[in-house]
């Protein structure tokens, strides 16, 4: 049996059925390529000359809100229909053109793919967004600017574009077995939600005018 190396949030370990297998380390920096990480596993230095390590978030809920009001967005009101649940996502873009997603440990949600993301459980959408792709992902993010708001089956999802500013790949939590990187017009075809193609698409509408390739 193949295990998570992290626990759960109740402290129990996690089986992992079908274990996601890394990519070659000539995947990490080739624009082209897609670049597949794994909890625990080989990660570079650097990419795009960002150091990839371990990143010690603030764990306070204060030190979370101060983190987000030192990234500030402007963004549009946020209008969660009833019976939803308001939370946050974010597309990180890196600058050759790629950008990550994350593969939920056995595929649940009966995705293979998704975008970093969950709900908001009182925080605010921002703070959400970053704890979330930490979680994730393992990395560390700068938010940019406000995507798109997408309804899903029982949440109202707020995605921001971000950057990778820290963190490291390997470094997911439970949630997440694999952490890929991957050409944005490759994505099309790796992510199945309608929700997350939604995003793509409203990062295709800016991408021209942030000076993405």
């Amino acid at each position: 049996m193949h295990w998570h190396p992290r626990r759960d949030d109740a402290g129990q370990r996690v089986p992992i059925r079908h274990p996601s297998k890394p990519s070659a380390p000539a995947t990490w920096s080739d624009p082209q390529a897609t670049a597949v990480f794994v909890p625990g596993g080989p990660v570079p230095a650097a990419l795009r000359n960002v150091p990839v390590a371990p990143w010690h978030p603030p764990y306070d809920d204060a030190a979370w809100r101060a983190l987000a009001a030192s990234m500030p967005v402007a963004e549009p009101p946020f209008a969660c229909p009833a019976g939803l649940q308001p939370a946050a996502g974010a597309l990180v873009v890196e600058p050759d053109g790629r950008a990550w997603c994350v593969g939920p440990s056995n595929g649940y949600g009966g995705h293979a793919l998704v975008l970093p993301k969950g709900r908001a459980d009182g925080r605010s959408l921002a703070v959400t967004a970053l704890i979330e792709v930490f979680e994730e992902a393992g990395l560390r993010v700068r938010l940019l600017a406000f995507l798109c708001d997408v309804q899903r089956a029982v949440t109202c999802t707020r995605f921001f574009l971000a950057a990778r500013i820290g963190g490291s790949p390997a470094d997911m939590r439970w949630e997440s077995q694999a952490t890929i990187l991957a050409p944005v017009a490759a994505l099309r075809a790796m992510l199945t939600h309608p929700g997350d193609q939604a995003v793509l698409d409203a990062f295709e509408a800016m991408r021209g005018s942030l000076g993405h390739p």
